[in-house]
């Protein structure tokens, strides 16, 4: 992945847009880092498909809520605790 300055990402934005479009995800980095990465909207669009398809289904998170009795092993989500 090719990384770019903010500074010249932000005077060569076209160069940018289609080096994402041509080459994949373009990085721009602000102060050395990364901050942002640049991609084609069909890259985002497929991510998201991915995305989705893996995220449990609201009827498969209501089954996993612990029935009586039950340990919250099988909970899908990270419980933390909360102090009141």
């Amino acid at each position: 992945m090719t990384e770019w300055q903010l500074q010249d990402a932000k005077n060569r934005f076209s160069a940018v847009v289609d080096a994402a479009l041509e080459h994949g995800p373009q990085c721009v980095t602000r102060r050395g880092k990364p901050a942002v990465i640049v991609l084609a909207v069909e890259e985002y669009e497929r991510l998201r498909r991915v995305e989705k398809a893996e995220a449990p289904t609201f009827v498969e998170m209501l089954l996993a809520i612990p029935k009586d009795g039950e340990e919250f092993e099988r909970w899908p989500m990270k419980v933390r605790d909360v102090e009141f």
